[in-house]
């Protein structure tokens, strides 16, 4: 006799997640739903259903959606999750699409970044490109770098050390306070600094305080915001 471990398979419905944010890129680009739906090869009436939730379209054809609107490096998946205990299997199973949570950005080096933000299309990448998540939506060209050095390295406070992985989102406002990427005429290199004000001056600081400060002239110019550090293992 063979025994066989009951499980369900329960996918949940969610369009609301992508409903919003199509309608929500639409109003960005100023797009009717006539000119998304020559984009996707659907009728304006399809596209009206699908925003409307009269109908529920395919997995292909949601992406298909967003790669239009310019969002390629978003995916609607399909989530299968087991139910584990104790093996209720009562209740009809449902059938769910739902956006991940989670943004993929490539990981660039040192010396390209710098140019990303002039040359970059938002979802474009060059094959071979290595891709890393997160949670952070960013409008623009964002993307990853690997910290190399001990520059942002504190032994109080914050500090972000050599290896760990850190977004740069171009189009956030750089403030005094904030962590940025930045260009200086003293490396060919970007450079990973915070960005402080001392008395009307701006300047690029390192965590770690064996480093010199630089003061942020003409000459430089800020490439992005830092809005999120991980450490890999």
């Amino acid at each position: 006799m063979c025994i066989v471990a009951a499980f369900s398979i329960r996918i949940v419905r969610q369009m609301d997640k992508w409903i919003a944010l199509v309608r929500t890129k639409l109003r960005e680009l100023k797009l009717t739903q006539e000119k998304l739906a020559e984009r996707v090869g659907a009728s304006q009436g399809g596209v009206g259903h699908w925003l409307n939730k009269r109908r529920q379209p395919d997995l292909q054809t949601m992406n298909n959606v967003l790669h239009a609107l310019g969002l390629e490096h978003l995916e609607v998946a399909l989530v299968v999750r087991e139910r584990r205990g104790t093996g209720d299997t009562s209740g009809p199973d449902e059938y769910t699409y739902d956006i991940t949570s989670a943004f993929r950005y490539p990981v660039r080096d040192w010396v390209t970044a710098g140019q990303v933000h002039e040359k970059a299309q938002v979802g474009y990448a060059p094959p071979g490109t290595i891709f890393e998540v997160s949670d952070h939506y960013a409008k623009g060209a964002a993307f990853w770098l690997q910290v190399t050095g001990d520059a942002m390295t504190s032994q109080v406070g914050l500090s972000i050390g050599q290896g760990m992985m850190i977004l740069v989102d171009p189009d956030i406002e750089a403030v005094p306070g904030k962590m940025v990427i930045a260009l200086t005429p003293e490396s060919e290199t970007t450079t990973f600094r915070q960005l402080i004000e001392e008395s009307g001056q701006r300047y690029l600081k390192p965590l770690n305080p064996t480093y010199p400060k630089t003061l942020l002239d003409e000459r430089c110019q800020i490439i992005g915001v830092v809005v999120q550090a991980t450490a890999k293992f």
